[in-house]
C-alpha cells in the first residue's frame, strides 16, 4: 500500500488559505513556464558564460538549471529579478517555431551550448523552439503566454539557489538551480508568502523537537525516526482508537515478521515491479535470500492460505499495525512525511465477489469516521487511482482491472463523493481509492487508501469453498485509513500547530503546585486521574507560578490546574484550559468527570 492529518486549533491558526492550484489553472502553468524563460534570458544577459539546461513550471512556481562557473549569490538573485522586470515591461512576444532536427542542431552549435544538444538528442519530432523577443530562444514544447505583458512584474519572486546534478545523476556535472514563485496577481504572491511563513511556524520537524515527540539520530540512519515517551503515547492513542473501531466492525488482529523470503515477493510481483524500493537482499542467493518487508499483504495472504476457507468465513478481515521498510533515496526524505521505516494501519479483507461492493462501502465509512474524529471530515477529495492502459508496470488481465475499477467507481457514485480520476496512479496489482487531504495551509496529502485486488488472489492461488461445494477465488480489499502513522502524525502536528485536542495530547493534564507543601495533594489528584486513564503529571520544577504556566502553554498542555492552600482546603482545582482560558475553582470530582467525558467523546473540557 502507498506510504503515502476534539478541539479545533485557535481560530487565527486554523484559517484555511486558498490559492489557485497548478492542476486547476492552465493559465498559471503558462505564466510560470514563461517566467522560467524570462529568468533564463535575464541570467544569460547578465552572465554570458551561463549555460541553460531545463526550466519547467512546478507547483507554486518554476526553476531553471544553469551551468555557471561561479555560485549565484543573493546579490545576483536581486540583479536577475531586476533584469526580469525589465524584460517583462518590454512586452516581448513569445513565438513558437517548428524546425528540422538538423536546423535545431545547427543553431545550438552556433550558440555553443552542449546541454541543448543532449536535450535535442532525446526529443521526438516535431522540434519546436520558443522565441522570447528577437534575442533569446530555447528548445521547448510550451505552453506559454502570448506576450510578457501577461506577466505581472509584482507577482513573482526568486526564492533560492540549490545544487542539482545534470539529468539527476551524481556522476554528471553539478548545476545551479534557481527557484522562483509566480502568480497571476500580487495579492496571490503576498498570500503565498504569508502562508509560507505560517508553514515554517507549523513545521512538524521543529514542533516535534520542541514538544519532545520524536528525534532522528545520525547513528541510527536517515529516515528512521525514534519515538520518545510522549511521541509513543501519541502513536498509541491513535492506534488504540483505530483498533477499537476495527473491533466494532469485525476485524481480527494479526502480527507478521519484519522480513520474508525473496520468493514470497516474487510470487506477489513486488520483487519484479518494486525492487528498487526494497532494501538490499540478505543472503547469498535469491533462492535462500530474505528482504525487509515493504508491504504487509503477502504475509496476510499466507495467514488466509493456512487453512481452506468456507464462504461462511467471509468476509475475513485481517488487521495489523505493521512496520514496513522502503529504501527511499536520501534526497526524498522529509521529516515524518517521507521516511524509510513506517507503520501502516494495514488490513486485508478477503471477500466473495458478491460481497465486494458492500464491504468496500463499509471500509469507506470507517475511513470517513476516522477523518471525522480527527476533525478532517470535510477536508478531502477522493482520487480514483486507475491503471494507465499504455503502461507495462501493471499485472493481471484487462478483465480483472475493469471489474476492480468499476467497483471503485460504483462506490464513489453511490456515496456522491467529490472525486477525480488519477490515471497511472494505481498500484501495480490493482486500482485504489485514495483520500487526498487538504491541510490548514491548503497543501494536499494522501492519507487513507482502499484498493480492490483480483490479481494477488490469482497469483497466490487463493480459494474458498462456495455454497455449492465448488472452489472459488476470493477478491482482496487492501485498506489503510491512516495511510502511515508517521505521515499522519507529521500532518496532524502541522494541522493543529502542535496544539493537539485533549484526547490526543500526550500530556492531557498538568497540575501546578504553588509551593512544595502542595506537591503531595497534587500528586494524589494525579494518581486518581491516572487510574481513570488520564495522562496527567505534576510540575515538580519548583519554578514560580508564572513560569510554570508559561511552560505549560509552550508545551501546549490542554488542561492545567493550580494547586494552592484554597484548593487543598476545599478539595478543588483552579482550572485553566488552552481552549477556554480560566475556569476558576472546580471540585476534583467534577474535574475528573468532565475530563473523562471529554476524552471519551473526543471533545473539549
Amino acid at each position: 500500500m502507498s506510504q503515502s492529518n476534539v478541539v479545533a486549533p485557535p481560530a487565527e491558526t486554523a484559517e484555511k488559505i486558498h490559492l489557485p492550484r497548478t492542476s486547476e489553472s492552465d493559465t498559471l502553468k503558462r505564466i510560470r513556464h514563461t517566467f522560467s524563460h524570462v529568468m533564463a534570458m535575464a541570467v544569460q544577459k547578465l552572465f554570458p558564460k551561463a549555460q541553460v539546461t531545463i526550466g519547467p513550471w512546478i507547483e507554486y512556481g518554476f526553476y531553471y538549471d544553469f551551468d555557471h562557473p561561479e555560485p549565484f549569490t543573493e546579490k545576483d538573485l536581486k540583479a536577475i529579478k531586476k533584469e526580469m522586470i525589465k524584460i517583462i515591461n518590454k512586452g516581448l512576444p513569445l513565438e513558437r517555431e517548428e524546425v528540422s532536427r538538423e536546423e535545431a542542431q545547427r543553431r545550438i552549435e552556433k550558440l555553443q551550448e552542449p546541454y541543448k544538444l543532449e536535450i535535442l538528442a532525446g526529443l521526438q519530432d516535431p522540434i519546436t523552439l520558443y522565441h522570447l523577443g528577437e534575442d533569446w530562444w530555447d528548445l521547448c514544447a510550451g505552453p506559454h503566454v502570448e506576450t510578457t505583458k501577461a506577466l505581472h512584474p509584482k507577482a513573482f519572486d526568486l526564492e533560492s539557489v540549490a545544487g542539482a546534478y545534470w539529468r539527476g545523476d551524481a556522476n554528471n556535472a553539478q548545476l545551479q538551480r534557481i527557484y522562483g514563485t509566480a502568480w497571476e496577481t500580487p495579492e496571490q504572491l503576498t498570500e503565498y508568502k504569508r502562508r509560507r511563513e505560517e508553514a515554517k511556524k507549523r513545521d512538524h520537524r521543529r514542533l516535534g523537537k520542541e514538544l519532545g515527540l520524536f528525534i532522528f539520530a545520525d547513528e541510527v540512519g536517515p529516515g528512521l525516526p525514534l519515538w520518545t515517551p510522549k511521541g509513543t503515547l501519541l502513536r498509541s492513542t491513535l492506534e488504540d482508537f483505530l483498533k477499537q473501531e476495527q473491533v466494532k466492525r469485525g476485524y481480527q488482529p494479526v502480527v507478521t515478521p519484519h522480513i520474508g523470503r525473496v520468493d514470497l515477493f516474487k510470487t506477489s510481483g513486488h520483487w519484479q515491479k518494486y525492487r528498487e524500493d526494497l532494501f538490499p537482499m540478505m543472503g547469498d542467493s535469491e533462492d535462500e535470500g530474505f528482504v525487509l518487508k515493504a508491504m504487509n499483504c503477502p504475509f496476510h495472504i499466507q495467514i488466509y492460505k493456512s487453512s481452506l476457507r468456507s464462504y461462511r468465513e467471509l468476509p475475513l478481515r485481517l488487521a495489523e499495525f505493521g512496520t514496513v521498510y522502503r529504501y527511499e533515496q536520501s534526497g526524498e526524505l522529509g521529516g515524518l512525511t517521507r521516511v524509510r521505516g513506517f507503520t501502516q494501519d494495514d488490513a486485508h479483507l478477503f471477500v466473495t465477489p458478491e460481497q465486494l461492493d458492500d464491504e468496500f462501502l463499509k471500509v469507506v465509512d470507517l475511513i470517513q469516521s476516522v477523518f471525522n474524529a480527527l476533525q478532517l471530515g470535510d477536508a478531502f477529495r477522493a482520487r480514483l487511482s486507475f491503471r494507465d492502459p499504455d503502461s507495462d508496470k501493471y499485472i493481471g488481465s484487462d478483465d480483472a482491472w475493469e471489474k476492480s475499477q468499476s467497483a471503485i467507481r460504483r462506490a464513489v457514485e453511490h456515496l456522491g463523493m467529490n472525486h477525480f480520476e488519477g490515471i497511472g496512479e494505481a498500484a501495480f496489482y490493482g486500482p485504489k481509492l485514495d483520500f487526498i487531504f487538504t491541510d490548514a495551509l491548503d497543501r494536499e496529502w494522501q492519507l487513507g487508501t482502499v484498493q480492490v485486488d483480483y490479481n494477488l488472489p490469482e497469483r497466490f492461488g487463493l480459494e474458498y469453498v462456495a455454497e455449492d461445494g465448488s472452489r472459488q477465488r476470493p477478491v482482496m480489499i487492501h485498506r489503510a485509513p491512516f495511510g502511515s502513522l508517521e505521515r499522519l502524525i507529521g500532518i496532524l502536528i502541522e494541522e493543529y500547530a502542535g496544539d493537539f485536542p485533549l484526547w490526543l495530547a500526550p500530556t492531557q493534564v498538568r497540575l501546578l503546585p504553588v509551593t512544595e507543601s502542595h506537591v503531595a495533594y497534587a500528586q494524589q489528584v494525579v494518581d486518581q486521574l491516572r487510574l481513570q486513564g488520564v495522562r496527567a503529571e505534576v510540575d515538580l520544577s519548583g519554578d514560580r507560578m508564572g513560569k510554570m504556566i508559561r511552560n505549560s502553554e509552550k508545551g501546549k498542555i490542554p488542561v492545567m490546574a493550580v494547586v494552592g492552600d484554597k484548593e487543598l482546603e476545599s478539595n478543588s482545582l483552579s482550572v485553566r484550559t488552552r481552549a477556554q482560558g480560566e475556569l476558576g475553582a472546580l471540585p476534583v470530582d467534577e474535574v475528573m468527570t468532565r475530563i473523562g467525558d471529554a476524552i471519551a467523546s473526543h471533545g473539549s473540557f
